[in-house]
């Protein structure tokens, strides 16, 4: 059982350098060579395994924050704006998911040891704990204000894998006289094993679940969508700083200018026969 708030993903940058077209490219603020070292704790967990059980990759995702400069002394969250949040590996940097799942994408995994210096992932677990697999139990312990994590297992049909999300339940709904519950929560990662190659996949799926049995579960994920034309107005007004500012207006990247953030909403539900367990941390 992970104890999510205690884990962390840190990586130390490689110096900076001045991008040949951007003036803040990556929203960077600073010097030439410059450092830096970022941390942020861990919001879920995926294991994919094989038909025996062999776990063959296991992804994180972490806490976002808003599109923003680092490190000024004001102004610090681009307008536009738009969410950073990062999936991985123990080895690759993946790609979220812009486009539902029917759609793909020019996408693809990162070496880890590429686009940083330096990284640890720091994993902390709570020892020997209690495993639900009862709303009676799940429904006392929820009103005990014990801490949960959710473990949904379902198998993918079409490669034979097995997937395993974990993460906390920061939110459920229980009914004692009835022993009803409901897990509704996230985020989560769910892998797109269209683009597994054996070793890691190209693409995830940032979701949400929910589940009110053992044996069943609804993911509904996160895509991208077009706003209507009246509101590019407001919506892509830069404030402050430009993002897309370059050192020189004449000299020009290829495919210049890149799209500008675009809004997300939740909108495809997978719901999948599964196997979900509810651990319970022991008593602290």
């Amino acid at each position: 059982m992970i104890d999510f708030p205690r884990s962390f993903f840190t990586w130390k940058t490689f110096p900076w350098q001045d991008d040949p077209y951007y003036k803040f490219a990556g929203g960077f603020i600073g010097n030439t060579g410059d450092i830096r070292h970022v941390r942020f704790n861990l919001e879920a967990s995926c294991t994919i395994c094989d038909e025996d059980g062999g776990k063959m990759a296991e992804l994180f995702v972490g806490a976002p924050c808003r599109t923003e400069y680092t490190i000024p002394s004001r102004d610090f969250f681009q307008i536009p704006s738009s969410e950073f949040r990062m999936a991985f590996s123990r080895t690759h940097r993946i790609p979220i998911a812009r486009r539902p799942s029917s759609e793909t994408e020019s996408v693809s995994a990162q070496e880890l040891s590429a686009a940083f210096q330096d990284n640890d992932i720091s994993i902390k677990e709570f020892p020997h704990p209690i495993e639900l697999h009862d709303s009676g139990p799940l429904i006392e312990a929820t009103l005990a204000n014990a801490l949960l994590n959710a473990r949904c297992a379902y198998r993918d049909p079409k490669t034979g894998l097995h997937v395993t999300v974990e993460y906390p339940v920061n939110l459920i709904n229980v009914n004692r006289e009835d022993y009803a519950f409901q897990v509704c929560t996230g985020p989560i990662v769910l892998p797109d094993l269209a683009t597994w190659n054996g070793r890691t996949v190209d693409r995830v799926f940032l979701a949400h679940a929910a589940f009110t049995a053992f044996d069943y579960v609804e993911f509904i994920q996160q895509r991208e969508v077009a706003a209507a034309l009246e509101e590019h107005t407001w919506l892509h007004q830069v404030e402050g700083r430009d993002r897309l500012e370059l050192h020189d207006p004449d000299n020009k990247p290829p495919g210049y200018p890149p799209a500008r953030p675009l809004p997300t909403v939740y909108h495809e539900v997978w719901a999948l026969p599964s196997t979900n367990t509810i651990l319970r941390a022991p008593n602290l």
